[in-house]
């Protein structure tokens, strides 16, 4: 009798038998990584705030026989609403493999005219929550024997644009960027690798509705035109170098930051 052997991981798929938390699946980019991930094999625990939103994202997943649940309603600058979804993932499946700190939500205004009230919503709902799901799934990974975490920065947190209104925005980027690195330091000896991915201008529902309200005049025009295809990205291109940076493939990749954003920030036209 032939003993049948293990298809190698990629036939399996590439997240095969990991259970992966993903943060803002209702839409964008992080419902393209919450199928996508699904498809590579991925037991997947999303949430978000809105549960119309998180809840269309489950019914495309059953419609392609997926593994994609979302808790709704959470959120994440509640610590407790917090621990709440990492406990109930845990719960569920006795542990967690990957962190995707995908959901954001900033505030934009000039510098000298943003409030304290839009700097501080910004602030939480673009760092603080990324700090509150690393450490509440922290000593998950720990148990497991290691994981992924995967952070969401931009290009914001890497340069200025001087027609975009977004010092807030910036300052958090350019702070998961610095919490990125840090945490792969103090997770390597667990095992826990934790990488950045930092998008361009993605063509998701907020720049889809500037580029018709603005035109040209859109205050991210000049980025799209320095892209490679002169185009915005999509959110599958974000979500497969989140699939990278998740899956085993990229198992000595830790404290990067990897940049999905067509080329902008090296192809800008000189002088």
């Amino acid at each position: 009798m032939v003993e049948a052997r293990e298809r190698p991981a990629a036939a399996r798929g590439r997240l095969a038998g990991k259970v992966a938390l993903i943060s803002g699946t209702g839409g964008g980019q992080g419902r393209a990584a919450a199928l996508l991930f699904a498809r590579e094999g991925a037991t997947v625990v999303g949430c978000d705030i809105d549960p119309q939103a998180a809840g269309e994202t489950d019914r495309l997943a059953r419609e392609q026989d997926l593994d994609v649940r979302s808790l709704t309603g959470i959120d994440l600058t509640d610590r407790a609403q917090v621990d709440r979804w990492i406990e109930y993932a845990v719960e569920l499946h006795r542990g967690i493999d990957v962190l995707y700190n995908n959901a954001s939500r900033p505030r934009y205004a000039p510098f000298a005219e943003m409030s304290d009230g839009d700097y501080r919503f910004t602030l939480e709902h673009e760092l603080t929550l990324v700090w509150y799901c690393c450490q509440a799934a922290w000593p998950h990974l720990i148990a497991r024997g290691g994981g992924a975490i995967v952070n969401v920065g931009s290009i914001a947190g890497m340069l200025g644009a001087p027609g975009f209104p977004m010092s807030a925005h910036a300052a958090t980027k350019g702070a998961v960027i610095a919490l990125t690195r840090q945490l792969a330091a103090e997770g390597a000896v667990h095992g826990i690798r934790v990488n950045t991915i930092s998008p361009g201008v993605i063509n998701s529902p907020p720049v889809k509705r500037m580029a018709r309200e603005l035109g040209d005049a859109a205050p991210f025009t000049g980025l799209i035109r320095n892209t490679i295809t002169g185009a915005p990205g999509e959110p599958e291109d974000v979500a497969y170098a989140a699939l990278y940076l998740a899956c085993e493939e990229s198992r000595w990749v830790t404290g990067t930051n990897l940049v999905v954003d067509g080329g902008a920030t090296v192809l800008a036209p000189p002088g």
